[in-house]
């Protein structure tokens, strides 16, 4: 009786027990789906944001899903870098970026030694895309060698809010482009303008007047820079942090003694300064500040000017003394007892004046040192 009931019931109990399963494996299924448009997207936003994936990845990231896709195209903190350094058909790449809303934020565009960047590029960006850059902050134009004044007066007018300008390596442009920056762009605290040769006081004149609040300014091989317009930037812009004057031979001691008005600098490349002499180093030495410092191939210095930088900048971090013949163990004494606690980095290769010492010897004057030799 009781086995006969067990087996007419058998068969509706295993209808139950399908059913069941059923539903269990559609339970899995929405619960999949669930994970997959929502969990899933969430994560990788959260990876991509604090990982700081490169900006291809992220694009690559779009494809996997459409709610993948969904949520990283809304996400505005992803789509604020456009890099396009060394790339081909940059100018093209960066019009068809342009044209898609998740980047009408950028922030950053790098096209750092890019092919195919042109002034007519930068003009169609001004004409069609402004509104797009309205919150750009930071350009590199670095190596752009086909930009002229025109694309520099195109792109600045479109970004009204730039702080950061690069243009490393560029000698098309003239004073009549940084007429277009300062004019366009009020917010600028970093300016690249190394290798730009055809740019004259008359640039600097009006950097110094339109960007008094600037904290970095490289200079590098501007070669028709002289004293005058060196002593305005450092007259007027007197909170710079970091300056470079490498390789620009025609500057003297009396545009040299006006550094010590910059009470804020911390970085100093006076690389092939044939003109200072120990009198500039002594207003040098009063920049307290100061934690890396260039003088390799200055060569007109002498102990005098090195002893009184180790008595001044006893933050000292990096030094290069590379070339300097004038210069004997004295200034090296002088800096071991000034700053050995914080040099990390010494050269002084190339002074004959410098006893020849080993490592190990040079270590037990700066213990800290990691570096002997920034020139080969």
């Amino acid at each position: 009786m009781d086995q006969g009931t067990q087996r007419k019931c058998s068969p509706p109990d295993r209808k139950k027990e399908i059913r069941k399963t059923k539903m269990g494996g559609s339970d899995v299924t929405m619960q999949q789906q669930l994970w997959s448009r929502e969990t899933v997207p969430k994560v990788m936003k959260i990876i991509s944001s604090r990982l700081r994936l490169p900006q291809r990845d992220i694009i690559s990231l779009l494809l996997v899903s459409s709610s993948l896709n969904r949520t990283l195209v809304t996400s505005p903190s992803l789509w604020l870098v456009l890099d396009f350094r060394e790339m081909n058909n940059a100018g093209d790449r960066l019009l068809a970026a342009l044209s898609l809303a998740r980047y009408h934020n950028v922030k950053q565009i790098i096209l750092e030694f890019a092919q195919g960047i042109e002034d007519k590029h930068l003009g169609i960006l001004r004409n069609q895309f402004s509104g797009a850059l309205k919150n750009l902050e930071h350009l590199n134009l670095n190596g752009c060698q086909k930009i002229s004044d025109y694309g520099i007066e195109a792109v600045t007018k479109a970004s009204p809010s730039l702080k950061i300008f690069s243009i490393y390596w560029n000698v098309r442009v003239t004073d009549v482009g940084i007429s277009h920056l300062v004019n366009n762009c009020k917010h600028i605290v970093d300016l690249n303008l190394s290798g730009c040769k055809g740019m004259s006081d008359k640039s600097l004149k009006m950097i110094s007047e339109s960007y008094q609040h600037l904290e970095s300014l490289d200079i590098t091989r501007c070669i028709k820079t002289t004293d005058g317009g060196l002593q305005q930037i450092m007259v007027k812009c007197s909170g710079l942090k970091s300056l470079n004057l490498y390789a620009l031979s025609s500057f003297t001691d009396v545009a040299y003694k006006k550094l010590l008005l910059l009470v804020h600098l911390r970085f100093l490349d006076l690389c092939g300064a044939q003109n200072l002499s120990d009198e500039g180093l002594f207003s040098i030495a009063k920049c307290k500040n100061i934690r890396t410092l260039n003088l390799t191939w200055c060569v007109r210095v002498t102990d005098g000017g090195v002893i009184a930088i180790a008595q001044g900048c006893t933050s000292l971090e990096y030094l290069s003394l590379f070339g300097i013949v004038g210069v004997t163990d004295k200034c090296l004494e002088a800096l071991s007892k000034f700053c050995s606690n914080t040099i990390t980095t010494l050269d002084v290769n190339g002074c004959i004046g410098i006893k020849k010492r080993s490592r190990e010897e040079l270590l037990q004057l700066f213990p800290y040192v990691r570096c002997f030799k920034v020139h080969s």
